[in-house]
Order: C-alpha cells, then structure tokens, then sequence
C-alpha cells in the first residue's frame, strides 16, 4: 500500500469574492488624490492612439476619469465606465468645470453593459489591469470595440515603481493563492495571450511617470491614507507590521529615487515609474 499521500491540487480562486473585496479597497480612500498626478498619461495616450473629433469612446476602469476628459478636450463622445460610484461622481465634477459633455455610468469592466461594437476606442489607464479575471476583461473590451477600432491602455510595468510597491506589500501581506497579477498587463507576451486572436496589430511604446512627493514618507502618507490597495494592507497589519511595511516602502522609494542625478533642486523625492501604452487594432 502506498502510503505516500498526494498533493492536493489547488482550490480554484473565487474570483467573486475576490473582485468584492477589491471593489471594496478601491472605494475605502480616494483614488482621485493620486490619481490627479496621472493626468499626463490619459492626454499621452489620446495621442498615441490618435483619437479624433466625433468617435464614440468609452473609458474602463475610468477613476475620476484622467483619459475621460483627455477624450471628452479633443472632441469625442465619451462614456466613462467604473465600479466606485464616488470616482465616477469625481469625473463628472471634473467634466462639467471643463464644460465637457459626458456620459457616465457604473459598470464592471468584466461585464460592459454595451452593445456587441458600440465604441469606436475603449480606453483604459492603470483601470481595467486590476480586474481580476483576465480572460473576461478582455474579452468584455473586444466585444464593445468595433472591428477596425483600437483598444488602447495604459499599464504599469512589473519592474515598476507601482510594480515594487505591489511586491512589497506582498511580503508583508501575501494576495490570495491562484490571483494573477495586475502586472502581467504591463507584459506583451500577456497582452498578446489576451488580444492577439482577434487583433491585426499590437503595438506597445515604453513609457516613465515621475511620481513627485516631498520625500518617501510623504508619499507613503499620502498612499497609506487614500490609496485604496495600501491603505487596506496597512489596516490589516499589526501596529508592528505595519511599521515594518513602512519601513520597505520608504527603503524602496529612497533607492528609486532620481535625486541629484535628476538636477534635483531640493531633496524632495522624483520616482519614476514604467508603463506600457498598447494601442491593440481589431480585427
């Protein structure tokens, strides 16, 4: 008799359980303080994807809508898409102090609640790579995108300052077993996995964001307060723990640094951190 006893194989992940509790860390903070700073990367990738005057865009994973309004200033009709309620309300505040027309809606970017090629360009910045089933976001995107269109995102890089962060916070608080990361977004060979069946080009263009804080423990505060993924991991941990995860995050910074080597003139802290515009053409 054989008494050596097999592994069992995993447990499936929930992916259920797992999109509620994100959901529920993305609307714990304020996303809208950080991300304002990323204004830059909803007008970059307009322009990489070329957007013109009367398309139908819907941005996924809108926030408070960075690549909404970049779409809504060069004359689109856009429909600006999150599950956060209050981050679609911060969007629309933005838009009607900009005199932009827009229309926004509640919606899981694993379940669009569009018509088969509705849109010509789904957009999507650091939005739609924190869905947790893969597979169906990207499939949800396609679906909505007519043939000929383009679906064009912005996502952070594993070797990322974003990136770093996320694995720090891993060894402080390890995500659940089975969960892809959000970082194989900023991987062509997972863009390719994901879209290329029913693309005719996939580009992708490097691309650096400079994070600009008064030092590492300012932007650890700021992070720690109103981003919703740190500030729940923070609330999870111990006083002690929580002082450990502090500690790396401030390490990690402190090495990204640009500093002198950037002409800084002052310490305060320059961060850069990768990320991918993909502009994906459908089929």
């Amino acid at each position: 008799m054989n008494l050596i006893s097999q592994a069992a194989p995993p447990a499936p992940i929930d992916l259920v359980s797992l999109k509620r509790r994100q959901q529920a860390a993305w609307s714990s903070g304020n996303y809208a303080v950080v991300g304002t700073t990323l204004q830059i990367v909803g007008e970059t990738l307009a322009e990489t994807c070329r957007l013109r005057w009367g398309e139908k865009v819907l941005d996924v994973a809108a926030g408070n809508g960075n690549a909404t309004l970049a779409a809504a200033r060069r004359g689109c009709e856009v429909t600006s898409t999150d599950y956060v309620p209050e981050l679609l309300e911060l969007g629309r505040r933005r838009a009607e102090a900009e005199l932009l027309s827009v229309d926004f809606q509640v919606a899981d970017a694993e379940a669009l609640p569009f018509e088969d090629a509705s849109f010509d360009t789904v957009l999507s910045t650091f939005g739609v790579m924190f869905a947790p089933d893969h597979p169906r976001a990207a499939a949800e995107m396609l679906r909505v995108c007519r043939p000929g269109g383009c679906i064009a995102l912005a996502n952070w890089t594993p070797s990322s300052l974003i990136g770093e962060l996320f694995r720090s916070l891993g060894r402080h608080l390890p995500p659940p077993a089975g969960s892809q990361s959000p970082l194989l977004w900023g991987t062509q060979d997972h863009i390719q996995a994901l879209f290329g069946n029913q693309a005719s080009d996939i580009s992708f263009m490097p691309r650096t964001f400079h994070f600009r804080y008064s030092s590492a423990e300012h932007f650890v505060r700021v992070f720690r307060t109103w981003y919703g993924p740190v500030k729940k991991a923070f609330e999870a941990l111990s006083a002690k723990q929580a002082t450990l995860l502090e500690e790396d995050l401030v390490y990690m910074l402190n090495m990204m640094s640009c500093g002198i080597e950037y002409g800084a003139r002052n310490e305060s802290l320059v961060a850069p951190s990768d990320y991918l515009d993909i502009v994906i053409t459908r089929k």
